[in-house]
């Protein structure tokens, strides 16, 4: 496991800081389309501006954000590059303290990577009303490390090498996935629309498949959103193609359970 040194207290060395903390903090991530940005004011002596952006994670889950350069938080990152974000996971629980959260410490870095403008778009259909502005730019957060609280008792700190996958091991996946969501889309739409209302509940006819990941699958349905994780991490179509397999048929034996 990275040990280095960073931002914040050092990692957690007890049991448990290993590759299932950071899928747990991944899934926390992954499932959430916005986030509270934390900067430095440029002009208060540094202290913590607090706002809110919507959020996508790249395929090797590193935040992007797409950003004006007229907002105050953008003129803080071009002074002072380093940022908090905080993923909120405990959305309609009873008792929030008790649900995750992630907590992800890194330096922003503008991106004209436009893979990473498409994935973002993507996953937020309603910034192409204002993608075309000049002022608008991605950008990606370098992390260096995650705060994991999955309720009272269970944190844990991840190095920024333990959460995020390398790029060159999904590489292969991150240039299929236009491909695997078009062919799922067009060609499997059934199969699409079991996934949101069986697999996780959703009401509503006509889900589209917006993108996929190693951990999983994003689905939106106008201004609606819904996660689909993997039973298994992939790495490639086949994997995925696999993935997608496995939870139809889970899907529709659910269904058929549920009609007897």
């Amino acid at each position: 496991m990275n040990t280095s040194t960073g931002p914040g207290p050092a990692p957690d060395p007890a049991p448990g800081t290993g590759p299932d903390v950071a899928a747990a903090a991944r899934r926390v991530m992954r499932a959430t389309g916005r986030a509270a940005l934390s900067t430095a004011q440029r002009d208060a002596a540094g202290w913590p501006y607090p706002s809110l952006v919507l959020a996508a994670l790249d395929h090797d889950a590193s935040p992007l954000l797409f950003l004006s350069d007229l907002a105050d938080h953008t003129a803080n990152i071009k002074m002072d590059p380093r940022v908090g974000l905080l993923f909120d996971g405990t959305a309609g629980l009873d008792e929030p303290l008790a649900g995750s959260r992630v907590s992800v410490l890194g330096r922003a870095e503008r991106s004209d990577d436009p893979r990473h403008r498409v994935r973002f778009l993507a996953r937020h259909e309603s910034a192409s009303l204002y993608a075309g502005f000049g002022d608008f730019a991605i950008y990606r957060i370098a992390v260096e490390r995650a705060h994991l609280v999955a309720g009272f008792g269970r944190i844990r700190w991840i190095a920024g090498d333990d959460l995020l996958f390398r790029l060159p091991d999904i590489e292969t996946l991150a240039l299929r996935d236009a491909d695997i969501v078009e062919h799922m889309n067009e060609d499997h739409a059934d199969a699409v629309e079991l996934y949101a209302t069986v697999l996780l509940g959703r009401e509503g006819g006509g889900w589209k498949l917006t993108g996929i990941d190693p951990d999983g699958c994003d689905l939106r349905l106008g201004g609606r959103t819904a996660r689909m994780d993997f039973g298994r991490t992939v790495f490639d179509a086949e994997g995925a193609r696999r993935e997608l397999v496995d939870l139809v048929r889970r899907a529709r034996r659910i269904r058929g359970e549920t009609q007897a």
